[in-house]
């Protein structure tokens, strides 16, 4: 197996700045105990292929409803890999919880970008059976899959990544 990555805490700082982004203001002493509590992503068994992530806080999720997690975790990877992000499957399964954009993809540059490769995830409970998603702090809500990726003979990409969603086209 190659060993091509490694997990990393996003910075204090980083972490209470995407919070604040997503949630709105929180008192320090409590976003305190989030930052340390956030677990890096494992694999459950030598042959599992995906590490999971784990939720930093209490989610409830009714039918149609969607959250934004920053999961407060960066990747560093060899170039010319690319980490893959899933729902759990059990919970896609038990109910239809998804990725909003399908399948995450963090890009090896990522971790150098402004926000220090922050990975967020906007997850819905896409249930059609009026089941609702609870997830305790510290769950495993999604997985990620590295993956080695090739690129066209002709490619002559030389852009550098400054910021997440969309941001490698902005200039296209």
């Amino acid at each position: 197996m190659k060993r091509i990555a490694k997990f990393y805490k996003v910075s204090r700082e980083q972490f209470f700045e995407g919070w604040r982004d997503t949630f709105g203001p929180e008192e320090e002493d409590r976003l305190e105990k989030i930052y340390g509590e956030i677990r890096l992503p494992v694999r459950a068994t030598a042959g599992s292929a995906g590490y999971d992530f784990f939720t930093p806080v209490d989610v409830t999720l009714k039918p149609g409803e969607s959250i934004k997690i920053p999961t407060g975790i960066r990747a560093s990877m060899e170039e010319g890999w690319v980490l893959h992000l899933y729902p759990r499957s059990g919970l896609g399964f038990k109910y239809r919880l998804q990725l909003n954009n399908t399948v995450g993809i963090i890009d090896s540059d990522y971790f150098h970008s402004d926000n220090e490769g922050h990975i967020f995830a906007k997850i819905t409970n896409d249930s059609r059976e009026g089941k609702t998603v609870e997830l305790k702090a510290g769950e495993g809500f999604m997985q990620g899959i590295f993956l080695e990726y090739g690129i066209t003979e002709d490619d002559c990409a030389s852009e550098k990544r400054n910021g997440g969603f969309g941001s490698t086209t902005r200039n296209a």
